[in-house]
């Protein structure tokens, strides 16, 4: 089985770029071809790829999958996960499957890969949209503690621990982990009320040959920090540019994603437009696993 699972990684890898890139496709290349972009750092697109790639293809498109450098199956140890080194394997990806333009469909941490590529080359993207994605990271960092605070505020050894992150270095790969610990401890990423379908989904995936490389890069946040400047950012005015720009912006989130305050999710739904924004129920941050059909619904609406 180890052999065999090499043997597949290997055909499904691609030199991009000079670097062994993972990248897979799915559809009719004819299609309107759309990228996704994993979150992280240290993510992959495995989640994405076993539960939805597919289905998002049978929609009538063209999808792209990879793992960004140093991330999950496109190992290389010389990887320094700048924002700058992504953009290099994005235009690399533009340029081995001739893509002039394509939808960026970025998902948490992807959001601020997907968005700062979008301000620098609004010329290559056809619509973004953000899934979940982060786009002012000390308000959800303040969210989730504040939140948890009052959570526990009659409990003094948690009071304790939630202390201990946020007296850490705002500007440290340390207290980003401290965070979504936290925020993983307390269940914030997970849907409240799975339904048959999400359950489904999730089990398929963990039987899956994906699930087997789900591999975690933990190196990935010490290097990003350490080699990228921009590692605590809003990116609200980076996506005002773009809207400015003419590129189109949708974005899509959980009401039960436990990472965003209700004034995060105003922000964005006012900066996109209501006719660009869609609120889903009983989802938290994998929304295209928790309310997969919802999900490609407003895909489909909104790209095609």
């Amino acid at each position: 089985m180890k052999q065999l699972l090499f043997i597949a990684f290997l055909i499904t890898s691609t030199f991009v770029n000079g670097q062994n890139l993972y990248i897979k496709t799915y559809g009719n290349e004819k299609n309107k071809p759309v990228i996704f972009i994993h979150g992280g750092p240290s993510g992959n697109a495995t989640l994405f790829e076993a539960t939805t790639a597919q289905n998002l293809a049978d929609q009538g498109f063209y999808v792209i999958a990879y793992d960004r450098r140093g991330e999950g199956r496109s190992a290389d140890p010389n990887a320094k996960f700048t924002y700058e080194e992504a953009f290099q394997d994005l235009n690399a990806i533009y340029a081995k499957y001739h893509l002039k333009k394509a939808v960026l469909l970025s998902h948490s941490f992807g959001g601020l890969v997907a968005t700062l590529y979008t301000n620098k080359y609004p010329q290559h993207v056809s619509a973004l949209v953000l899934a979940g994605a982060l786009f002012s990271q000390q308000e959800t960092y303040d969210h989730i503690l504040n939140r948890l605070k009052k959570k526990y505020s009659n409990d003094s050894e948690q009071l304790k621990k939630i202390s201990t992150v946020e007296n850490l270095d705002k500007n440290a790969a340390e207290y980003r982990k401290g965070c979504f610990d936290l925020a993983s401890e307390n269940d914030f990423f997970k849907m409240p009320n799975p339904t048959s379908a999400s359950k489904k989904l999730y089990a398929d995936y963990e039987a899956s040959e994906f699930f087997k490389t789900n591999i975690r890069n933990k190196n990935a946040p010490l290097l990003f920090y350490q080699n990228e400047k921009q590692n605590n950012i809003d990116s609200r005015p980076f996506l005002k540019e773009i809207k400015a720009s003419g590129v189109p912006i949708f974005a899509i989130y959980g009401k039960e994603d436990g990472i965003f305050s209700s004034e995060q999710i105003n922000s964005i739904k006012n900066l996109v437009g209501e006719n660009h924004f869609a609120f889903l129920d009983n989802c938290s941050h994998y929304l295209f696993v928790d309310q997969q059909n919802e999900f490609l619904i407003h895909l489909k609406k909104w790209l095609k």
